[in-house]
């Protein structure tokens, strides 16, 4: 029998019903305004409940073309167990309400080989909801299509430790077949979160909050891991797919292809106006290939 990771976020944080569930994503898809002549490789894209980022979420996966891929990376941090290293799955089966995915166990046994990478048990795997936000967009995406999926959590990682996953899974990157997804939030802002950092200089706080948001924005999409760890330094913003991000990053650094990236949508659960308020920020980019361009 093979081991399946359950939908465990279903029907609380997205649809359960499958027929709902491919009516939401379809609508949100139909709302987006793809831009000519691009094909990502690697998308960036947010983790909460749908009702607050499912459509900034279309904003990175209308634009993927599915007949190019027969494999998805997943890259998304862990919130509840806390390691210095990257986990894979220790089931075979990727379950969603949209459909299951199987585990590519090829990929996996390469990066085992590593000595590098945890597995992790079905209740730590199904207990973060990092990783299990984005897969039924990506069975919604990849319909129709032969593919495996490669989940990776990735742990509260030193920027040594981003540098060396990064050299792992860059190589990753120059493969056309392969498609890379990373999942991570942008601001937690708010005492809940213990952050509650304002340049009144913005003006009210959400727009603080946008303007850090964008910082990092920037300094993502310029490429270089040294200067998103260096914002990161400075600011402490609360961006929780902070280290998958750095993975990435680093991953450019080790792949003979050129990469452009481009953040396509931003958005936030709520306008903070108060320092008794709280937000969480979301934002959608597409990674291409120069050359493609």
């Amino acid at each position: 029998m093979p081991k399946i990771r359950r939908p465990s976020h279903a029907s609380s944080w997205y649809q359960g019903d499958a027929d709902a569930l491919n009516a939401e994503i379809d609508n949100w898809k139909a709302a987006v305004q793809t831009e000519p002549r691009v094909s990502p490789r690697a998308i960036i894209g947010p983790h909460a409940g749908y009702s607050y980022c499912g459509h900034v979420m279309a904003y990175a996966y209308k634009h993927i073309d599915a007949n190019k891929f027969t494999r998805v990376f997943l890259l998304g941090p862990s919130h509840h167990v806390f390691t210095r290293k990257c986990m894979l799955s220790s089931q075979s089966l990727y379950d969603t309400p949209l459909g299951s995915m199987e585990i590519d166990q090829e990929v996996y046994g390469q990066l085992k080989a590593t000595g590098q990478f945890e597995v992790m048990s079905r209740d730590v795997d199904e207990a973060e909801h990092s990783l299990e936000l984005h897969t039924p967009y990506i069975v919604h995406t990849m319909r129709g299509q032969s593919y495996k999926l490669v989940p990776i959590m990735v742990g509260a990682l030193t920027a040594e430790g981003e540098a060396l996953y990064g050299k792992l899974l860059g190589p990753y990157l120059d493969d056309p077949s392969n498609l890379f997804v990373v999942s991570s939030d942008f601001c937690h802002w708010g005492s809940r979160f213990s952050y509650t950092y304002y340049n009144r200089e913005q003006g009210q706080i959400w727009q603080s909050i946008k303007w850090l948001d964008e910082l990092g924005i920037q300094a993502i999409e310029g490429g270089n891991p040294a200067d998103f760890t260096a914002y990161l330094e400075q600011y402490r913003n609360t961006i929780c797919g902070r280290h998958p991000i750095g993975v990435f990053l680093n991953m450019l650094q080790h792949s003979k292809l050129r990469h452009k990236i481009k953040f396509t949508k931003y958005d936030q659960s709520s306008k903070c106006t108060s320092q008794s308020h709280s937000s969480v920020s979301y934002a959608a980019a597409i990674v291409t290939v120069v050359e493609d361009e």
